[in-house]
């Protein structure tokens, strides 16, 4: 797939547009690639914040916001 049209794929599922599940279908083999494409600045989608994963969520968030903290210099 040409690196354009990846980006503009990306794009789409950074804004919400499309979702993970499309862009497999779409050609994409890994989250790596995906993730490693948000370079353009963009970030990911974020979930709403309901249902009954909610705790678990705000728990793996509270997680990866301390690890950050921690391995800034």
């Amino acid at each position: 797939m040409p690196l354009l049209e990846q980006e503009a794929l990306i794009r789409r599922y950074a804004a919400g547009e499309i979702t993970w599940h499309d862009l497999r279908e779409l050609g994409f083999d890994n989250c790596v690639d995906v993730l490693a494409g948000l370079r353009l600045g963009l970030r990911p989608p974020i979930a709403p914040m309901t249902g009954p994963n909610v705790a678990a969520r705000e728990r793996g968030a509270a997680v990866l916001c301390e690890a950050l903290k921690q391995a800034k210099p």
